[in-house]
């Protein structure tokens, strides 16, 4: 039986609630594996777009992973209002918040009413109009520096959960290294190449983390920030979107998989001070995850089966280049 998702009608009250107007249609957006996400056009002429956080809207749940499943996050909507605050108090814009709720009373699941962005994702952007793309780019640039300069709390992880830290916490990337010899493990267990590939990548990810000296200032991070997850807006200012991963934590994280995403453009994003050690151990880390996390996707009902399997088979290409780069460096 597969999955249902929501008809317009269904989003009638959270709509007037939040803004006033009555829905007319709502199309359901392609990408999201944790949330659906929803363009309803309004009687007024306008639209809003609408987060849906429940199991139905959640690939990661039900695909036989834990790991998955904590992928989903289990209090989205709770992530998502603290980043939403956090970024807007460090200047950073993001899509005006009209309504969270969470009451289940206008809608059975958790919910936010969002501005629709006009334009394009800085993807389209950069594909369609290089040029233009070049001072969006620019702003983004500055927006992930006045990130890098919110210092937070002196504890890394999401923004809601660091009122309950009082223990001394141990160094985060190895929090990072154990995810990604698990990622390693059961990229293994679910890929022949992979399998091959185990101890190299055992080895190398090890390795890289042993060059790492420990340090605890930390700055905010997007995490999972390519140019899809950052919309454009009439003035040419980025937007940032899909932010509910959003912590504090070492900013080479960021940039690293910044250089996944946005190839020779990261370049321009970097900001100050980057340790360049840091920097390789965690592209090796996001690599290996985006092998094993598409797998486990893959494993479920996930629709865009074709892109996920090219995301897994390019970084597992790449995470082995790299783990052989590493020890070839030694002769």
């Amino acid at each position: 039986m597969g999955r249902r998702f929501a008809k317009a009608g269904e989003f009638t009250g959270v709509v007037r609630q939040a803004v006033g107007a009555r829905v007319v249609a709502a199309v359901r957006l392609r990408g999201g594996s944790r949330k659906g996400v929803y363009r309803v056009t309004l009687d007024d002429g306008g639209s809003v777009v609408v987060y849906v956080w429940s199991a139905e809207e959640n690939y990661w749940v039900g695909n036989g992973s834990s790991a998955g499943n904590a992928a989903g996050h289990v209090d989205g909507i709770g992530h998502f209002e603290t980043a939403h605050r956090r970024l807007s108090a460090a200047g950073v814009r993001v899509p005006r918040l009209h309504l969270a709720d969470r009451s289940r009373a206008r809608y059975p699941a958790d919910v936010a009413v969002l501005e629709d962005v006009p334009g394009e994702s800085l993807e389209g952007l950069m594909a369609r109009d290089p040029a233009r793309a070049r001072g969006v780019l620019g702003r983004l640039g500055d927006a992930l520096r006045l990130m890098a300069l919110d210092r937070g709390p002196g504890h890394y992880g999401r923004p809601a959960d660091l009122t309950s830290v009082t223990a001394p916490q141990p160094p985060c990337e190895q929090g990072v290294l154990t995810s990604a010899l698990r990622d390693v493990d059961e990229a293994a267990a679910r890929e022949p190449r992979a399998a091959r590939g185990r101890e190299l990548l055992r080895d190398a990810v090890r390795e890289l983390a042993g060059r790492v000296r420990p340090r605890t200032e930390y700055g905010l991070v997007h995490g999972e920030l390519g140019p899809d997850h950052v919309l454009v807006d009439g003035a040419g200012t980025p937007v940032l979107i899909d932010f509910e991963d959003l912590r504090y934590f070492d900013v080479e994280r960021e940039h690293a998989f910044l250089h996944i995403r946005f190839h020779e453009e990261a370049r321009g994003l970097r900001v100050p001070g980057l340790d360049e050690d840091r920097l390789d151990f965690y592209l090796l880390a996001h690599r290996i995850s985006l092998v094993a996390g598409p797998l486990r996707l893959l494993e479920g009902d996930f629709p865009y089966r074709d892109a996920m399997r090219g995301i897994a088979e390019h970084n597992l290409a790449e995470a082995l280049r790299h783990g052989r780069r590493i020890f070839a460096a030694r002769r």
